[in-house]
């Protein structure tokens, strides 16, 4: 009888650790920055790669919070990930597209960096890519 309370207060002390664990892991919201979405891309196919693009606003140049930022953004395998940050206080788009150019040329000038993780998990990230 004690053994079988043991084990029922262990399975309740490791539910509990997973749950704490899995609501405690870090995400956007913890990365200095004030960051905010303001335009996002996904295209629907399910069956091949998925490319994702996003615009995002910052309130600083903070690199390496922007770097981390685009470490948590959803990536699939064999797909493509790209995120634009651009400063809060200038333009910033509101749509992006697929393709080689993802925004309209007018917001070229005011993005401050680049985010970019390829089909291989390759990653790139490029201050003032556009400069």
């Amino acid at each position: 009888m004690k053994l079988k309370h043991l084990l029922i207060a262990l399975s309740i002390a490791l539910v509990a650790w997973f749950i704490y664990d899995t609501f405690s892991l870090p995400s956007v919201d913890d990365l200095d920055g004030n960051f905010k979405e303001v335009a996002m891309y996904r295209n629907e196919n399910n069956t091949g790669p998925i490319t994702r693009v996003y615009a995002v606003t910052v309130e600083d140049t903070l690199w390496q919070q922007m770097q981390a930022y685009g470490d948590y953004m959803p990536h699939t395998k064999y797909g493509n990930t790209k995120v634009f940050f651009f400063l809060k206080s200038g333009p910033a788009p509101t749509q992006v597209y697929p393709g080689e150019t993802n925004y309209e040329a007018e917001f070229q000038d005011y993005t401050v960096a680049k985010y970019e993780k390829d089909a291989m998990g390759q990653v790139s990230f490029v201050r003032f890519p556009y400069r």
